[in-house]
């Protein structure tokens, strides 16, 4: 009979040991800081994680071997950066070497002269704790003094790949169940109401389509902008409260941040889209036509020009 191996004798394959690590889903954080001489360090890491509520205290860890080490060593304070749906580039720009990561980065200073990431979903400015010897890494413990919640959907890290968040298919279905079986009383004549059935279709078409929009880190707000402007239907600054549906103090809100990201110009009280601006408005087109096709999968294509038809002539487009 075999006996079974002690744990001293069994050996963790690095890959397979990664791998496996891999399944558990993570955000992706830049983790930031400055020490005294004015040398700032940024490294892209999925380690984060939250320790206590009180204190409030979060860790993250680092490669022994890596040359950003001596700063945050050296540094009072770091900044943990989540990122959102829309900064994979700024993820893969810290996780390269030898290069001015901070060159055209859009950034603020934080307490302890942290670099503080535009744009992103959440940022903790933390005073360093402490520092744990962890095998091959690092862990820093971070005492948290400031933080930011932006509400951007987040960047997901899972087996090696960036991904988003959207809300559980399991979920939506409950949603369905309960609202199917609240009775009788939106039967019979509000089931031939047209504002009704517009708004309740608006709403239902809604529930599946912002989660896949807004798991690009783009707000709404923003989203529509570059969907307006990427169609072409408006430029002009004084119609795009009319085009988008939003008051003109987000309008500018949202452009102001595009322009940050490089997304748009504006002049003369005209927006238009950069190579980037328009690229980013292909992709969300292609997020938008792919939630219509799935829609109206089951309808013929006469059937779905007549309803947009119908739309447009409800909605005064010409």
């Amino acid at each position: 009979m075999n006996s079974l191996k002690s744990m001293d004798e069994i050996t963790i394959d690095p890959m397979q040991f990664r791998r496996a690590l891999g399944n558990f889903a993570t955000g992706v954080t830049i983790v930031t800081a400055q020490n005294a001489q004015g040398e700032k360090v940024g490294v892209t890491a999925n380690s984060f994680n939250s320790v206590s509520l009180d204190p409030p205290l979060i860790l993250w860890s680092i490669d022994k071997n890596s040359s950003s080490f001596p700063v945050f060593e050296q540094a009072t304070h770091f900044a943990v950066n989540i990122l959102s749906g829309s900064q994979i580039e700024l993820s893969n720009k810290f996780s390269r070497r030898n290069i001015d990561k901070y060159e055209g980065t859009g950034y603020q200073i934080g307490s302890g002269q942290a670099p503080i990431l535009d744009h992103c979903s959440a940022v903790f400015e933390c005073e360093r704790h402490e520092v744990i010897e962890g095998g091959d890494h690092w862990i820093i413990i971070g005492k948290v003094v400031r933080f930011r919640d932006e509400g951007r959907s987040p960047l997901v890290y899972h087996q090696g790949a960036y991904s988003g968040v959207i809300p559980h298919p399991l979920l939506q279905l409950k949603d369905t169940v309960e609202a199917e079986d609240i009775g009788e009383m939106h039967q019979g004549h509000l089931y031939s109401n047209v504002c009704y059935l517009m708004s309740r279709a608006f709403k239902f078409y809604q529930t599946d389509y912002i989660p896949k929009q807004l798991v690009t880190g783009f707000r709404t707000s923003e989203a529509r902008l570059l969907l307006v402007l990427g169609s072409g239907t408006a430029s002009n600054k004084a119609d795009l409260p009319r085009d988008i549906a939003m008051p003109m103090r987000e309008v500018e809100q949202a452009a102001s941040i595009l322009k940050k990201d490089g997304l748009l110009i504006e002049t003369d009280g005209f927006f238009k889209l950069t190579e980037k601006g328009k690229k980013t408005a292909h992709y969300l087109f292609d997020i938008a036509d792919s939630h219509q096709n799935e829609v109206f999968e089951k309808y013929t294509e006469q059937e779905k020009e007549i309803f947009i038809k119908i739309l447009k002539d409800i909605a005064g487009i010409i």
